[in-house]
């Protein structure tokens, strides 16, 4: 899974030209560095709030991967799946949609969901991605 992942966002261009004079200034080395300080700022003032939401909701923060072999121990062990996660899930490339489909009873991703299409597509109905 990648470390990071491209947004794109509007701004004014008043905000632009502050961000670039700040930028010209050294506080940044550039509008992505600004807006990436930015966004963890804010995340980190809000963090207890994220954290008491997540467990509220009985999420996992972070990143969760399911590999072929775990959900077929979840098949053999007659468990369903209620995936939660604030972060990124990734379920292996070599996982079955049949499979998927019989072990993962819900998926809830606030974030990043890498799974091959045939997975996706299979589970459309059970997938809630943010």
């Amino acid at each position: 899974m990648a470390d990071t992942e491209k947004i794109t966002i509007n701004l004014s261009a008043v905000d632009l030209g502050r961000m670039d004079l700040l930028s010209e200034e050294g506080f940044y080395s550039n509008r992505t560095d600004f807006i990436r300080t930015a966004i963890r700022k804010e995340l980190e003032v809000h963090r207890d709030i994220v954290e008491k939401s997540a467990a509220r909701r009985a999420s996992v923060i972070g990143l969760l991967a399911y590999s072929r072999r775990s959900l077929e121990k979840c098949l053999e062990n007659g468990e369903r799946l209620e995936i939660n996660v604030v972060g990124g899930v990734y379920l292996s490339s070599d996982i079955p949609s049949d499979l998927a489909l019989n072990t993962i009873q819900s998926l809830k991703v606030h974030g990043v969901l890498r799974a091959s299409q045939a997975v996706k597509d299979a589970l459309a109905d059970r997938i809630q991605q943010l």
